[in-house]
C-alpha cells in the first residue's frame, strides 16, 4: 500500500513534469502554430528514447519543430540533409591521414549529437539508409576499427516526403521498424494558416555589417532553454513508473495479434509494434499528466505505432482499401469510441 509521504512525493513529481512539458510547449508554441499532435509525438520520442519519422509533403514547419525542441531542452542538435550522393562516412565519420605522422586520426561525423534529424531520410541511397539505421539501433559506429558509443540522449527524428514525389526510394519494413513511431503531418487548419501568414508578415528585417536580410522563424528561436537534460532525465525515469494493467497488455497482445491474423494484411506488426505501444503509452499518460495508462492511449497512438508496419495483400489492394481503413476497422472491432475515429486515420498515408 502507498503511504502518504510516497503519494505527496508522486504528486510533486507529476507536478515537476507536468511544469516541464508545458513549458516545451509555450516555447515551441511561441514559433509554431498549431501542430499539437506533432509536439507530444516528439516529447514521447525523447522520453522513450524511440526514433520518429515524420511524414509530410515539404513546408510543415518539420526542421522548425526539431529545431526549437533542442533550443527549448539545452540538447544538441544536427541536420543533415539527405541527398541522392550522400555517403555513409557524411554521416558517421571517417578516418583521415596524417601526412605528418603517418597515422590515421578519427573524424567523427553528425551523428555525434543529441538530436540528429534526418531531412528527407527517403532521398538517400539505400546503403545510406542502412548505415543511419544500424547506428540508431545500436546506439554505436564503428570508424575503421574503432567503435564509439554514440552521446546519451541520442534521438533521431527522420522526415520523408510522400514516396510518390520524384527522386525518393521507399524505405524497407525492415528499416520503418526501427522507427518507434511514424507521424503523418497534416496541413494546418484555415486559422492556423492565417496565423502563421500573420507572424511571417510581422518577422522584419535583420541588419548586418552595412546590409540586411529578410528574417525567418529560425531568426526568432530564444536562445535560453526552459528546461535541461535534467529534466528530461526525471520525465524518462518517471515513464518507467507508470502503471500498466494487465488489462491494458492484453489490449496492446490483442492488436498485435489481430494485425497478424487479419484476412486484408500481408504481413502483420512485429514485437517491436508491442514494446512500442507500451513505451508511448506510458509516455503520453506522463505528457497528460497520469501516472497509469488508459485506452485512449492506445487509441490514439496506433496510427503512429502500427501503420508503418504492416502491408496489405493484393486483394485489400485491389478493392481500393488502405492501411488507415484496415486499422480504423480493428480499433472499431476493439471497442474505439467515435470520438477517437472522428479525425481519419493515417489521412497522408500512402495504401502501403
Amino acid at each position: 500500500m502507498q503511504t502518504a509521504d510516497q503519494g505527496n512525493h508522486s504528486g510533486e513529481a507529476l507536478s515537476e513534469n507536468s511544469h516541464f512539458v508545458e513549458s516545451v510547449r509555450d516555447r515551441v508554441g511561441t514559433v509554431v502554430v498549431g501542430q499539437e499532435t506533432v509536439v507530444e509525438r516528439l516529447l514521447i520520442a525523447l522520453f522513450t528514447g524511440g526514433h520518429l519519422l515524420l511524414q509530410g509533403v515539404p513546408g510543415l514547419a518539420k526542421t522548425l519543430l526539431v529545431s526549437v525542441l533542442s533550443k527549448s531542452i539545452d540538447l544538441k542538435f544536427a541536420r543533415i540533409q539527405f541527398t541522392i550522393d550522400l555517403l555513409p562516412s557524411d554521416i558517421l565519420g571517417s578516418q583521415i591521414l596524417d601526412q605528418k605522422t603517418n597515422d590515421f586520426l578519427t573524424k567523427t561525423g553528425p551523428i555525434f549529437t543529441n538530436l540528429l534529424l534526418a531531412d528527407e531520410i527517403n532521398r538517400a541511397a539505400p546503403k545510406v539508409q542502412g548505415a543511419l539505421l544500424e547506428a540508431m539501433q545500436e546506439q554505436k559506429v564503428t570508424i575503421g576499427d574503432e567503435t564509439f558509443d554514440l552521446p546519451a540522449p541520442f534521438l533521431v527524428i527522420a522526415t520523408q516526403n510522400p514516396v510518390e514525389q520524384a527522386g525518393t526510394f521507399e524505405l524497407p519494413e525492415a528499416q520503418l521498424d526501427r522507427f518507434m513511431l511514424c507521424h503523418r503531418l497534416d496541413y494546418p487548419t484555415h486559422d492556423e494558416e492565417r496565423e502563421v501568414l500573420k507572424r511571417n508578415m510581422a518577422l522584419g528585417i535583420k541588419q548586418e555589417d552595412r546590409g540586411a536580410v529578410v528574417q525567418t522563424e529560425f531568426d526568432i528561436l530564444q536562445k535560453e532553454p526552459v528546461g535541461h537534460p535534467a529534466d528530461l532525465v526525471r520525465c524518462m525515469n518517471a515513464v518507467n513508473d507508470v502503471h500498466v494493467s494487465d488489462t491494458f497488455l492484453e489490449h496492446v497482445v490483442e492488436l498485435v495479434n489481430r494485425t497478424r491474423n487479419h484476412r486484408n494484411i500481408e504481413l502483420g506488426t512485429s514485437p517491436r509494434a508491442g514494446i512500442a505501444l507500451i513505451k508511448s503509452s506510458r509516455a503520453r499518460a506522463l505528457i497528460h499528466n497520469r501516472d497509469y495508462v488508459i485506452p485512449e492511449d492506445l487509441f490514439a497512438l496506433a496510427e503512429d505505432v502500427v501503420l508503418h508496419r504492416i502491408r496489405l495483400n493484393y486483394e485489400a489492394l485491389a478493392d481500393g482499401l488502405s492501411g488507415a481503413d484496415v486499422l480504423q476497422d480493428i480499433l472499431r472491432d476493439m471497442g474505439a469510441t467515435p470520438s477517437v475515429l472522428q479525425k481519419p486515420v493515417g489521412a497522408n498515408s500512402s495504401p502501403h
